[in-house]
């Protein structure tokens, strides 16, 4: 069977968005949700929570490995008309839980800011079209949308990242936006000069407590939300299973045939784990050794062993790629981990245990 030109053209895409990786989900759950629906949103608050924590019996992946009250509470807070600020250590799932309920709510989460030192108020409500400017003057067709404005003109939720980056002038942009719900565009005359939010408007953004005190939020932005901290995964096995299907997926989409040997990746997570400072006598590393950076490590393993040797990889390539995450630009940080390889790993039970130990050589640096 032949692949449609919008499958084929699908699997070029090295990351799908959400409601393309899971349009099935989203049509099915559409089609029978008879709940109650907030105004502007394309499903009720039962079906979005569906999406994001998964339905098993319905045949509804689970896609966020965390609390199930934190997306609940999300939800409602979106319903309310509350900004919802997602904060907490980077690879958390921040940014695709914003992306989940983007796309649950409003059916696309494309409408997104990256916010960064460079961020202007133009990308984030308006710009222009200076040639048409010239010629014609202000009007709505020189008139260049960012996010915000076509948020609001269009009812859908706007995605904010890494708010916190952004220069303080920039972040009080979004007083009035989320306050008074219009952009005002002094520019042009009479009702296209304002542009009032629909149903179904509203802003998720996202921090990382490592930025914290880079450009603190106001005080006055900071009412406009709701502050919920994304945390990371508590539990061993629950990590592990992430870091298995989140490679795996990866490393087919790289063409490597063989998925990811579990005992392998028991060492990977394990030793994140410790260096993350999770365990008794894990030795913390200033680095964030998160959960996406566990997924980046086990990628790696299975496509260096893969396309040099043929094989499904080992502990010895876990050694080959734990320096550039731990170690990226912290001399101690690389000593710990020295350290964890030489005092610590000797000590734990299993073969792939001993082999870390024996690849300690490898380390760079």
């Amino acid at each position: 069977m032949t692949a449609t030109v919008e499958e084929a053209g699908e699997a070029l895409l090295q990351r799908p968005p959400a409601e393309v990786r899971y349009a099935g989900e989203l049509a099915a759950l559409r089609a029978a949700d008879e709940d109650p629906r907030p105004p502007g949103w394309q499903l009720s608050l039962r079906a979005a929570r569906r999406f994001i924590v998964g339905d098993e019996p319905a045949g509804i992946s689970r896609k966020f490995v965390g609390n199930v009250s934190l997306v609940e509470r999300a939800l409602v807070t979106l319903a309310t008309n509350r900004g919802l600020m997602l904060v907490g250590e980077p690879g958390t799932a921040k940014s695709l839980l914003s992306e989940l309920i983007a796309a649950a709510v409003s059916g696309s989460s494309a409408l997104t800011v990256q916010g960064g030192a460079a961020t202007t108020e133009d990308q984030i409500k308006y710009s222009w079209n200076y040639a048409l400017l010239v010629s014609e003057g202000p009007s709505t067709r020189s008139l260049v949308p960012a996010p915000m404005l076509r948020g609001m003109a269009e009812g859908r939720i706007v995605r904010f990242e890494e708010i916190t980056r952004c220069p303080l002038e920039v972040q009080d942009c979004l007083l009035s936006l989320l306050s008074d719900r219009v952009i005002t565009i002094p520019e042009l005359d009479g009702p296209n000069g304002l542009v009032f939010a629909r149903q179904g408007f509203n802003v998720i953004a996202t921090a990382n407590t490592r930025d914290r005190g880079v450009n603190e939020m106001s005080a006055a932005l900071k009412r406009r939300f709701n502050f919920e901290t994304v945390l990371p995964i508590a539990d061993f096995e629950t990590e592990l299973g992430l870091v298995e299907a989140e490679a795996a997926a990866l490393l087919r989409q790289s063409g490597v045939e063989p998925p990811p040997r579990r005992d392998v990746l028991e060492v990977l997570v394990g030793t994140f784990r410790e260096l993350r400072g999770t365990a008794a006598r894990g030795e913390r590393m200033s680095t964030v050794m998160s959960t996406a950076e566990a997924v980046s490590v086990a990628h790696a393993v299975g496509v260096r062993a893969w396309f040099l040797r043929g094989e499904p990889g080992s502990a010895a390539d876990v050694v080959a790629g734990l320096a550039g995450t731990a170690a990226k630009d912290s001399p101690e940080d690389l000593a710990r981990l020295r350290r964890f390889l030489e005092q610590e790993a000797p000590r734990r039970p299993g073969p792939q245990w001993q082999a870390l130990y024996e690849a300690r050589h490898l380390l760079a640096g």
